[in-house]
């Protein structure tokens, strides 16, 4: 268990800070949702059936969906694009390791790079395939519960339900991607430009501290 947890440190911390924020969310969100139905004139609901919510939903997938777009993007875009000075980018000039050409016969190679052709193809881009299809699932769940969300309070207010495509086409789904697209653009620039000057020693998300501000990468 002790090297289970050394090995797995990082996914074991963050995954139950996520547990722990998910909880918390769910929990101030159904206090939230309750307060609103009694305004309303509305029976309160229970926890588990506010989990099954267009409110519960949309604030969950609509934030799944930035982190994804926000991961995939920079996946793809540090492939071509340079920062000067920066540990977030590859070096300026000339290949690294990451760019050299998989070898079936490394040691430990994974399956698909010993199988080679198609297979292979695909899992050279599969990282960001994958982020990019979470990105896409989590776009049409946000659009799904959102529509429900929106819907529900337009009845309240005498007006019309509609679908998850007719919901895309309101200027509230739009608000509710762009104000959350818009803070994992700014994180992304904010963590590649501090990463130019500033250093946690360590940290393989920063360069070594006694290394130039010019020093591009992270080693």
């Amino acid at each position: 268990m002790r090297a289970l947890a050394r090995n797995n440190a990082i996914t074991i911390v963050i995954g139950a800070m996520f547990i722990v924020a998910l909880a918390g969310q769910t929990l101030t969100g159904w206090s939230v949702y309750n307060d609103d139905q009694q305004e309303h004139g509305e029976q309160p609901v229970g926890i588990a059936e506010y989990v099954t919510t267009g409110h519960f939903g949309e604030a969950v997938f609509e934030n799944f969906e930035s982190e994804f777009l926000q991961m995939g993007l920079f996946v793809l875009l540090t492939v071509f694009l340079r920062q000067k000075g920066s540990s977030e980018s590859k070096k300026l000039e000339g290949e690294e390791e990451v760019d050299r050409e998989p070898d079936p016969n490394r040691p430990g190679a994974p399956w698909a790079v010993r199988l080679g052709g198609p297979v292979l193809t695909v899992y050279r881009h599969s990282l960001t395939i994958a982020l990019f299809t979470l990105f896409a699932i989590s776009f049409v769940l946000h659009a799904i519960t959102g529509s429900a969300e929106y819907s529900a309070e337009q009845l309240v207010h005498g007006g019309a339900a509609v679908s998850a495509l007719g919901y895309m086409a309101t200027t509230q789904f739009w608000f509710e991607s762009f104000q959350n697209w818009q803070s994992e653009f700014m994180s992304i620039v904010a963590l590649t430009v501090l990463a130019i000057f500033l250093r946690q020693q360590g940290s393989p998300e920063s360069k070594p501290v006694d290394a130039p501000n010019a020093e591009t990468g992270s080693a």
